[in-house]
């Protein structure tokens, strides 16, 4: 079995920052101390001047999934690809029920797309959109395959979203059985007549997308999950995507009273508003790159989601990467906002994007992005002490990161399968300048050293209901 020994880098935990040395054996980290002798070590590696970080996990992603009259861009070898040279070394994806499948049945069609192409670990949520009592009862069965989260969706109206009746039966099922319920939480009734008042009145540029999803039906649909998870018996409730001031509120008052509601965000939304949605004079539709939902806020809410990542409200920050080429796919939606395929690119851009903004900034410590990235994703779903650690024993999937480094972002050099780039043109300083997944070095600087099939599939274990700041 071969041997790595990492000397003299900077080791950040969620709880410790400190100066040291990692021996990885074959795929686990075996031992971490000062000073560790590098005889019969098969390769040394001096990090000094730079950080060990364990490999950052994303729990909100959309590879190879069917949506809008078309398929995200990205699949599970090339999502991957460019995770890993993001940073990133595991993630968990959102398997979406068709109408009339069961949820083994959906998870089987997952696990396909997956075999052979996954290059970095991974899991499943299961998203619920055709509930039936045989459904239902499937819920318990969840954690046997593998899987203990389950996502409902209060919006896309139509197409995916849920009533009450089923959200409240599932958040009960849910916590009876141990798996937690995650909601995409918009008020998909009220957005559907805002979107048909729109189209009505000719209002057909992608600025509109924003303007018929406002922030208030998001707080609306956030609140009404949080009550309806107290109901259920206190059922722990996730938050996905969240991206406003008066949501997040919310959450930070069940978090007060003692219920197990938690949040995330995203990494765009702390760079972008809902005026890039706006026409350009170059391209009048250059707004439907910024087009997903929930859509992008104001400046004051991205001071609120900082605020929220330094108290603990949100717990974690993902990306929700769902890329559309613009030149072939979004276009789709070229004579209508509301045809656009909703969704950005940004599985590569998170780890650094988040650093560049709270980290270099001063906003929060490098043992806090490392929370937020790695270890409370790990714990929420049931992937931790494997992975979103360093501690002796755990996978060795870890990040030498150079916190002086600086590069600029651009679709010419990411390994995103989507034909633009969300930073374009940004000069950020912190990036990852070699990555590892389970001891195997796959990514050195600007080489790539992974190969599709070397993923695995990360069975989630007990999650960890736990509380933060």
């Amino acid at each position: 079995m071969a041997t790595t020994l990492i000397k003299n880098g900077r080791i950040v935990t969620a709880s410790d920052e400190y100066t040291g040395d990692i021996l990885i054996d074959d795929e686990k980290i075996a031992l971490i101390g000062d000073g560790l002798m590098e005889k019969g070590a098969d390769t040394v590696i001096d990090a000094k001047g730079r950080y060990i970080l364990p490999g950052g996990i994303d729990v909100h992603t959309h590879l190879d999934m069917p949506f809008g009259g078309t398929v995200s861009s990205d699949d599970f070898f090339t999502g991957h690809k460019a995770a890993l040279f993001g940073g990133t070394t595991a993630h968990v994806d959102f398997c979406i029920q068709p109408k009339g499948k069961s949820l083994k049945e959906s998870l089987d069609l997952w696990h396909a797309k997956a075999k052979g192409k996954a290059a970095m670990d991974y899991g499943f949520h299961v998203a619920v959109t055709d509930l039936n009592e045989a459904v239902m009862a499937e819920i318990a069965q969840l954690p046997k395959m593998g899987v203990t989260s389950i996502k409902l969706f209060m919006a896309y109206k139509g197409v995916l979203q849920v009533d009450d009746t089923t959200l409240f039966r599932c958040l009960r099922a849910a916590k009876a059985s141990g798996v937690l319920t995650m909601v995409h939480a918009e008020n998909g009734d009220a957005i559907d007549v805002l979107v048909k008042d729109a189209l009505a009145a000719g209002n057909l540029a992608p600025i509109w997308h924003a303007l018929t999803r406002p922030a208030e039906l998001e707080a609306e649909a956030t609140n009404r999950a949080i009550e309806l998870a107290r109901v259920a018996g206190d059922a722990p409730l996730f938050v996905v995507h969240l991206t406003n001031a008066m949501a997040l509120h919310a959450i930070a008052n069940a978090r007060k009273r003692g219920q197990h509601a938690y949040a995330e965000t995203c990494v765009q939304y702390f760079h972008f508003t809902k005026d890039n949605l706006n026409a350009t004079a170059e391209d009048a539709f250059n707004g439907a790159k910024w087009v997903c939902s929930p859509p992008f806020r104001e400046a004051s809410d991205q001071a609120a989601l900082m605020r929220g990542i330094r108290t603990g409200d949100l717990v974690s920050v993902s990306t929700d990467h769902c890329p559309f080429n613009y030149k072939t796919q979004k276009t789709l939606g070229a004579k209508s906002f509301a045809a656009i395929p909703n969704g950005v690119p940004g599985i590569e851009d998170r780890m650094y994007m988040l650093w560049d903004a709270a980290v270099r900034t001063g906003q929060i410590s490098p043992s806090r992005f490392v929370e937020l990235t790695a270890t409370n994703p790990a714990k929420l779903f049931g992937l931790y002490p494997r992975k979103g650690a360093i501690i002796a024993g755990a996978d060795a999937d870890l990040v030498i990161w150079d916190p002086k480094a600086k590069h600029t972002v651009s679709a010419k050099t990411h390994h995103m399968r989507v034909d633009y780039n969300l930073y374009e043109g940004r000069e950020v300083t912190g990036k990852p300048v070699k990555v590892f997944l389970r001891g195997k070095l796959v990514v050195d600087g600007k080489r790539w050293l992974g190969a599709a099939g070397a993923g695995r599939f990360s069975n989630a274990g007990r999650r960890s209901c736990f509380r933060t700041r």
